[in-house]
């Protein structure tokens, strides 16, 4: 091809006259980065000129690493360690002396090998945390990278915590133990069938744990005592173990010895001192852990320093608590007044109060201090072997305040009121009062007196002008501040007017009205209100004082169907302010009454009593109620009665016993009728007569006294029957005892019948249709049960 291309341009002739040629000695070049290369342009005709063009289409002048060189008829491009960006089409072109011009290219394509950077091994990564096995690897084109464990694709094994990134490191999600290895990167060039790799070792360090160790010790202080602390750790790589006290580390002396690579502490010839906590630390490069083991050694705690104290308001206090004991005891504070418990380090929610402590020592330390701070503080030192208490007392001094808030008083002439200067302070304050720097009282003002009350001092002013009213000091000092409390003392005025007067409720007789309190009351409190009111076509105006400071208020005793218009003012204790707006309203005009409320209860016997509820009357008396009833048996006739209007009870008689009743009542006025009010009732079953006659409504003892007295009513009455029939009986023994015979038989037959007589003035009486024994039958039955007329019985 090259030998056809050379031949065509010898046999290109342009006028007469041959063009030059320009060749150059490769046309298509391929290297890699870093490669060094040159190329050769040569030139057949007369060339003045031979540059070289870089794909940029700029000239190429020399330059430390792109060298052009021209001899003769040669000229030579030399690349020195080529880069990516060398990459392109590169011109050759000649010029004659009349402008002619020639060219030739050549293409270079340059790429990268496979190389490999920052490819350290050993990686080390911490178990749990996610690896990255760095893997820097490139080429032109683009390398194809894999990573192998064990001649295995880790990518392509079900395991979701290995992926390639995209930049070709390998992550390993969550790495554990079993992930240490040898995991080779691999990288190939598929065009150029090139491939590398590189052998990463990958190490899993495991943080220290300490195994189970026993917590703490005790031992007894100067007993010559040994006692070993142990502590034992797991770790990759093993764990280097240390031991520390108050923050040293601890060596081997005559004191400790330390056994078993550090994995065992012995503290020798135990004293009060070495109680207290000693750490086993476990370090290797994965971190480190440590725990404690406590030695305890035993004396009584003891609080050794605490008093009283004293601060000022917003000022700073420390308290403090010092205690012995070993081991060395805890320190708590507890504040008496809200029972608050303040350990080591604590803080109160506001940060002012702060609890901090050293072997045996604390501080309570309060800052911007509070009255509420002030009170009993306890210190308490404990330890697992006891306890001590004590208590102090923090005293805040501070300046005088002023307690009330009222500063504006209300009065008028000759209406003495008395201004209250209440103070409180520690230690307690001077008081006086004073006006215009003059202090009070003075001797020639006899209308301003002062009281003390405790720990206050009273301003008694009776303003007799205008110039008592106006500002008035009340000045407290202590040694540690004063104060100045302004008051003012103010012509009271009477209230402003209420407002928004409105009738809430309406009937013919009564209006109740509403109204808002005034915006003012001047001053002084209102004690009532006053409402006057009036017929429309009348001059008179009527009063009606309210109850209290209440905005409601009730008219009665008005005319139905009759406008009315009605005012109201407030009263304070200066007087009687401004009416407010007059409203107009209209009693409502006399109409029928309303239905009639009743609800009943059976009355006496075959009675039944209804009770009336009063209604609504229409505004006019009610002046009677038409009951009309009958048995709920439809085909009986109705029966009518008429009552009262004033009658708040009506009772229905001659009723029927386990009968059911329905019952109209209409309440009449002089307007017409009400509508009738419905109501019905079952009346109750046939009472047992001697039951609800004797017993009804006594108690249990009442019945027990009266069966008692029924028995031995009984008991007399066989006894009479006895006397006068047989001749026997206790009453006949008393007889013949006494009048010293037995009763003859000529008397016999008239004593029976006084005897009978007597008896057969028990009877009944029948009331409201009960039935009783008539006499007759009382009678036969005596002559049937007791009687006996055989003349053979009656002999004694």
């Amino acid at each position: 091809m090259t030998v056809s291309y050379f031949y065509l341009l010898g046999l290109l002739v342009t006028s007469g006259q041959a063009l030059m040629q320009v060749t150059i000695s490769l046309s298509k070049v391929e290297i890699s980065v870093g490669q060094s290369k040159y190329f050769t342009c040569t030139v057949i005709g007369e060339a003045d000129n031979i540059d070289w063009f870089n794909p940029e289409g700029e000239k190429i002048i020399s330059s430390q690493r792109v060298v052009v060189q021209r001899e003769g008829i040669r000229s030579w491009l030399t690349i020195y360690k080529a880069t990516v960006d060398d990459a392109g089409i590169y011109r050759c072109q000649a010029a004659d002396s009349k402008g002619h011009s020639q060219e030739a290219t050549v293409v270079l394509e340059i790429y990268q090998k496979l190389t490999f950077e920052d490819v350290p091994s050993p990686q080390e990564f911490r178990r749990g945390e996610n690896a990255e096995v760095m893997c820097h690897v490139s080429s032109s084109p683009a390398p194809m990278v894999r990573w192998l464990n064990n001649r295995e694709d880790v990518t392509d094994i079900d395991d979701r915590r290995f992926a390639m990134l995209p930049n070709n490191n390998l992550q390993i999600k969550n790495i554990s133990k079993r992930d240490e290895g040898i995991y080779r990167c691999e990288g190939r060039v598929e065009v150029r069938g090139e491939i590398d790799f590189r052998d990463i070792s990958v190490i899993v360090n495991v943080p220290p744990e300490i195994l189970a160790q026993q917590r703490s010790f005790n031992a007894t202080a100067d007993r010559l005592e040994d006692i070993t602390l142990y502590c034992r750790a797991t770790g990759s790589p093993k764990p280097y173990i240390t031991w520390h006290r108050h923050g040293k580390l601890v060596e081997e002396n005559e004191k400790y010895d330390l056994g078993d690579d550090n994995t065992e502490l012995t503290v020798k010839n135990i004293i009060s001192s070495d109680s207290g906590l000693y750490i086993c630390r476990a370090t290797n490069k994965a971190g480190f852990t440590e725990k404690q083991s406590f030695l305890q050694v035993f004396v009584q705690p003891h609080i050794v320093q605490l008093q009283n104290e004293t601060t000022i308001e917003h000022g700073h206090i420390t308290l403090t608590c010092e205690a012995e004991g070993e081991p060395i005891p805890e320190i708590t504070w507890k504040r008496s007044n809200d029972g608050m418990i303040f350990y080591d380090g604590d803080k109160s929610q506001d940060g002012r109060i702060e609890s901090t402590g050293h072997r045996g020592k604390s501080s309570l330390h309060i800052k911007s201090v509070m009255l509420s701070d002030a009170g009993r503080y306890d210190c308490e030192a404990a330890s697992r072997i006891g306890g001590h208490q004590k208590s102090m007392y923090l005293n805040i001094e501070y300046a005088p305040k002023f307690i009330s808030n009222q500063t504006i008083y209300y009065s008028w002439e000759n209406n003495p009121i008395n201004i209250s200067c209440d103070v409180t302070s520690n230690p307690q304050s001077s008081i006086y009062w004073s006006r215009d720097k003059l202090l009070l009282p003075a001797r020639n003002i006899t209308n301003i007196k002062t009281y003390r009350d405790g720990k206050r001092i009273l301003l008694e002013i009776t303003p007799l002008s205008d110039n008592d009213f106006g500002r008035y000091n009340c000045t407290a000092i202590n040694s540690i501040g004063s104060r100045i409390q302004e008051y003012i003392l103010t012509l009271a005025d009477v209230p402003s007017n209420p407002y928004g007067l409105r009738v809430i409720e309406l009937s013919q007789t009564y209006a109740k009205v509403f109204f808002n309190k005034p915006d003012s009351h001047g001053g002084v409190p209102i004690h009532h209100y006053q409402m006057d009111f009036k017929e429309v076509s009348s001059e008179i105006w009527k009063v009606v004082r309210s109850h209290g400071t209440q905005t409601i208020i009730v008219l009665g005793n008005l005319d139905a169907n009759t406008t009315y218009e009605v005012k109201v003012a407030a009263l304070n204790g200066k007087g009687k302010g401004d009416y407010s707006k007059t409203e107009i309203f209209q009693t409502l005009p006399v109409r029928e009454p309303s239905p009639p409320s009743i609800h009943g209860q059976p009355g006496g016997g075959k009675n039944f009593k209804l009770s009336i509820t009063k209604q609504d009357d229409g505004g006019a008396p009610i002046l009677n109620y038409v009951v009309k009833y009958r048995s709920k048996d439809k085909e009986d006739q109705w029966l009518e009665k008429k009552f009262l209007g004033n009658k708040d009870y009506i009772v229905l008689d001659h009723l029927q016993w386990n009968v059911g009743y329905e019952v109209h009542i209409i309440a009449t006025n002089r307007l017409g009728h009400s509508e009738p009010t419905m109501f019905e009732f079952v009346m109750p079953p046939k009472p047992n007569i001697i039951a609800d006659t004797l017993f009804n409504g006594l108690g249990v003892g009442a019945v027990i006294g009266l069966a008692v007295a029924a028995l031995l009513l009984v008991l007399v009455v066989i006894d009479v029957s006895c006397f006068f029939l047989r001749q026997c009986g206790l009453l006949m023994c008393i007889t013949r005892r006494i009048c010293g015979k037995k009763s003859g038989s000529s008397g016999k037959s008239k004593e029976l019948e006084e005897g009978k007589a007597a008896y057969l003035k028990l009877l009944l009486k029948e009331e409201n249709g009960k039935e009783a024994l008539s006499a007759e039958a009382i009678e036969i039955k005596i002559s049937n049960d007791i009687i006996q007329t055989k003349e053979s019985d009656s002999k004694a």
